[in-house]
């Protein structure tokens, strides 16, 4: 035969609601008398909250105010001392009000039990006099039921019966609230294994299986806890309303759960409407975002443009609208949303004003750079830049930062406060049409004739893979030093990819060496200590010397 072993959630439990049924009883127990030092002071506290007037644990009414040079506290006494009379004598128990000038006379078979004055109302609560009366009408009604039911002994043993029924339906609750967690943790577990094994970033696993097990049995676990304490909860309830003089303390009980559920349902309901119209705000918002999206898709795909919008800026205003858009509706929702007033609520907001004012400096900074260098059209993407020391292709432009790849293949991020300080160089947007500037500067002696040198230079960005043909390469004296002349050439070259340019200037200047050495030019700039024998200069018939060509 198969042995029941008595489970130790329930012994704990049952250990647990035995302690609570003890705190309780010291709470609900009548008042202690105050010690003399404090006697003041817990005079004015019991005038303020009302003085109880309690028999068996059951509350009949308060007494707030003196009455006939009667203090409140003395009043309860002597309520309690009469009702006590009144109980011990077997009568019929009926009660009645007689209205007198002075209050309400509440009365038990004709005798006189306590007077309710107008000052006992509690008026912060706005009740009244004749619904304090009324209450109090049916606690003495109900105290003298459970009295007679307390020397019933018949009425008892249903009672313990009751309990006992409670207790085991308790028990066998909480046998299938534990084996109902344990087979749920088993299925979650699973479930949440498979789960987490198709969640992955980039082919790497989002979450760990041992962390996910671990979430899942500890979330498991604490909604069992939560039942086990609300069946915990109704049980001790529904054991102490059985007995007459523990009843009022299951009232009690079932009445804050009533007091709690009713509270959150009745937020619930109030914050509905409010939350309705916060949502019908959200809906707007989004529904104006709908409606702009396909104007900004035409403009991005250079199908339209609007003034100072087009395909270079439609991006950060798309972004920037968005934002506004969200933020207001935000703004206007605010005071909708359930607990906006709150505590909670009001810290929140001191800690994003906070957060926003300590970073609010480079944040708006960097920001505001990003708007000007984007509407300005200063640079754009695709386009061939020198920022400071910095060259290459702009891969990306945003609010805060711009990336640019060399012609190495390295992505630099420059902030945009650095870029918009910077002197910027734009090779891209003085070109006729697609392409970047490719410029070199050479320097040679006053010997060499410019004219031969200048076609020197054009022959070798011809020969130059990239370098267009038209607009034809230039060639410009920028400086006659004191020991030679420097010439630039400066050429288009076509855009295919961020690395060409550097590969481009690389071949220009293998170019530039190997038509020098073809001509039997060196590429020397001379420094003198002192003046040659012979003068240096270049004789009439060598000025058209070959490449060069006569005009």
């Amino acid at each position: 035969m198969k042995r029941w072993i008595w489970p130790r959630a329930v012994s704990r439990g049952l250990a647990l609601l035995a302690l609570s049924l003890l705190a309780g009883t010291v709470c609900l127990a009548q008042d202690v008398a105050p010690p003399p030092q404090a006697a003041s002071q817990a005079v004015v506290a019991a005038v303020a909250e009302g003085v109880p007037v309690r028999v068996f644990n059951r509350q009949l009414t308060s007494f707030r105010a003196s009455f006939m040079g009667t203090q409140a506290a003395d009043r309860a006494r002597r309520a309690q001392l009469v009702m006590n009379e009144v109980l011990a004598r077997v009568g019929e128990g009926v009660v009645t009000v007689r209205k007198e000038a002075q209050g309400r006379v509440l009365m038990v078979d004709g005798e006189m039990v306590f007077i309710l004055a107008p000052d006992d109302v509690d008026l912060d609560h706005h009740e009244t006099l004749d619904a304090a009366t009324a209450a109090a009408k049916h606690q003495i009604e109900q105290l003298i039921a459970e009295t007679r039911e307390s020397r019933e002994g018949k009425r008892l043993w249903h009672a313990a019966l009751a309990v006992l029924l409670a207790t085991l339906a308790f028990a066998g609750l909480v046998v299938l609230l534990l084996r109902g967690r344990r087979l749920a943790s088993i299925r979650l577990a699973a479930l949440m294994s498979k789960t987490g094994a198709s969640l992955q970033i980039a082919g790497a696993q989002l979450l760990q299986r041992d962390k996910l097990l671990t979430a899942t049995r500890l979330a498991v676990r604490l909604f069992s806890w939560v039942i086990l304490a609300l069946l915990s909860y109704q049980w001790l309830s529904f054991c102490l309303s059985q007995f007459p003089y523990t009843r009022p303390w299951g009232e009690q009980l079932s009445g804050y759960l009533i007091e709690v559920a009713k509270r959150i349902g009745g937020g619930i309901l109030h914050a509905l409407p409010d939350l309705f119209i916060a949502l019908v705000i959200f809906a707007m918002a989004r529904g104006v975002i709908n409606i702009l999206r396909p104007v900004f898709d035409r403009i991005e795909r250079g199908e339209a443009t609007l003034g100072w919008l087009d395909c270079d800026t439609v991006r950060a205003s798309r972004r920037i609208i968005s934002i506004a858009i969200w933020l207001f509706a935000l703004v206007m929702a605010y005071p909708y949303l359930p607990g906006s007033g709150s505590e909670a609520f009001k810290g929140m907001s001191v800690l994003l004003g906070l957060m926003i004012s300590l970073g609010a400096s480079s944040i708006v900074g960097q920001g505001a750079s990003g708007m000007i260098l984007m509407f300005s059209r200063t640079i754009r993407v695709g386009e061939f830049v020198r920022i400071a020391d910095h060259e290459g292709t702009i891969t990306e432009l945003g609010m805060f930062t711009t990336r640019i790849r060399t012609g190495l293949g390295e992505e630099l991020t420059l902030p945009n406060s650095l870029v918009l300080s910077t002197v910027t160089k734009n090779y891209s947007r003085t070109v006729r049409g697609p392409g970047f500037i490719v410029d070199t500067t050479v320097t040679i002696g006053y010997d060499t004739p410019w004219r031969q040198v200048e076609a020197m230079l054009i022959e070798a960005a011809r020969r130059t893979n990239g370098v267009l043909a038209a607009p034809a390469p230039q060639v410009y004296q920028t400086a006659l030093s004191d020991f030679y002349p420097e010439y630039r050439l400066v050429c288009q070259a076509i855009p295919s990819e961020p690395r060409p340019r550097a590969m481009v200037l690389s071949q220009l200047h293998a170019h530039i060496q190997d038509v020098f050495n073809e001509y039997g030019v060196q590429i020397m700039s001379p420094h003198y200590l002192a003046d040659p024998a012979q003068a240096k200069f270049v004789p009439k018939s060598a000025w058209f010397a070959a490449p060069a060509k006569p005009e």
